[in-house]
């Protein structure tokens, strides 16, 4: 059966396409994303899936040779039609993919699992999926996890084109300062063709003194010195222009607690999947100037990232602190199998490598600290040798 389309559909291609995602290589982030998913769901195949205006490009993906589908054999493209998951217990006996081309192949399509990834504009993007060549079931443990894990994709995405957004918003700053800086020369250049334009119409009007060949040159002077000022106005319009996206740093003062109890209540059904228990500790009070949803999208990647390197059974405290400046807290990250490893990666990594160089992407947790830079926070890790390892996010005092 061919999938209809989402009654939004030009607006969340053209959602899709601010990312600049399609037709690019791979990245770590989504890589690790995918193998995760696959690995609770128990599937030899997933997939983050971008669906476009005719196919369907798999961005990140375990067992997928082509990485490009046609939107309308794809599970996909049903997927985002809803809001919940897009589960096919057995393709065979769903009317909607019994005759599909990737079910009546030997081996084809017999299970598929998927979650789709919907932006804060209400744009599904396309899904994370899970995939198998035998008909099975997902228990509610996987099942939420693979929701979670969606929500962690979408977000990433969001928080690249925050940070995308942002980085523009500051480079305006920056030419707004130099223009300021030269609006004396600006005012003076102005001011020399506006003058001759004047003599120009001044001499028009005096209809006594004007020669015969007077208009001709008057019109090639307007039609040489109006571009200048032209140009010269667009420059001081620029001046008065707004940002590419109007919240991009508006900010306000927040719990910080509110904040955390988000991201830790988005990685909880990963980490029960793993079965790591996450603590959480509040704090009574402690207020950040913050834009809060893309800082809880921040946090909440960055809670992702470390429950991505606790080892199945672990414990992980994550504690609001606000004796000082007001603080989070995450310990035991990583601790038993490979206690250094999440603070190598994050300081030899993205971390240290928030831009990325010519052909390359930023990873997730390059987004993050970009974030976190816009929000004047500082992380700071600290390797607790067998114990694991600590991190701090340390924000000014409001």
């Amino acid at each position: 059966m061919r999938p209809l389309r989402p009654s939004n559909e030009q607006d969340r291609l053209r959602a899709l396409r601010e990312l600049q995602i399609l037709d690019t290589g791979p990245e770590p982030d989504l890589d690790e994303i995918v193998d995760l998913t696959a690995a609770i769901c128990g599937t030899p195949t997933s997939q983050v899936s971008l669906v476009d205006a005719d196919r369907v490009f798999a961005k990140a993906a375990v067992n997928v040779v082509d990485p490009n589908a046609p939107r309308d054999d794809s599970f996909c493209a049903h997927a985002i039609l809803g809001r919940g998951l897009l589960v096919v217990n057995d393709a065979r006996t769903d009317a909607r993919f019994a005759d599909n081309p990737y079910v009546v192949v030997d081996p084809g399509v017999r299970f598929y699992a998927g979650a789709p990834l919907i932006t804060s504009d209400g744009c599904a993007l396309g899904t994370l999926c899970v995939v198998d060549h035998e008909p099975r079931r997902l228990d509610i443990r996987q099942l939420q996890a693979l929701r979670a894990l969606a929500r962690q994709v979408t977000a990433q995405l969001e928080l690249r084109r925050y940070a995308a957004a942002a980085a523009r918003e500051i480079a305006r700053q920056h030419e707004m300062e130099r223009i300021l800086e030269d609006l004396p020369m600006l005012g003076r250049s102005l001011r020399d063709p506006l003058n001759q334009l004047r003599g120009y119409l001044a001499a028009l009007n005096d209809t006594g003194a004007r020669p015969p060949e007077l208009p001709a040159e008057i019109n090639a002077a307007v039609l040489t010195h109006a571009p200048d000022v032209l140009k010269l106005v667009d420059a001081l319009l620029h001046l008065t222009g707004g940002p590419d996206e109007a919240s991009v740093l508006e900010r306000r003062d927040v719990d910080l607690n509110l904040v955390v109890d988000w991201a830790v209540r988005e990685v909880r059904p990963i980490a029960d999947a793993k079965d790591i228990v996450v603590r959480f500790d509040s704090s009574p009070s402690a207020v950040v100037h913050a834009q809060p949803s893309r800082l809880a999208q921040a946090l909440g990647h960055l809670l992702f990232t470390a429950v991505r390197f606790t080892p199945r059974g672990g414990l992980m405290t994550v504690r609001v602190d606000n004796t000082g400046a007001p603080m989070i807290e995450l310990h035991d990250v990583g601790a038993h199998e490979e206690p250094t490893r999440l603070y190598e990666h994050v300081l030899n990594g993205a971390f240290r490598r928030p831009s990325a160089g010519p052909g390359e992407r930023d990873g997730g947790l390059a987004v993050v600290k970009a974030i976190l830079d816009l929000h004047h926070a500082t992380v700071a890790l600290h390797d607790a040798g067998p114990k694991g390892t600590d991190m701090h996010v340390i924000f000014p005092p409001v």
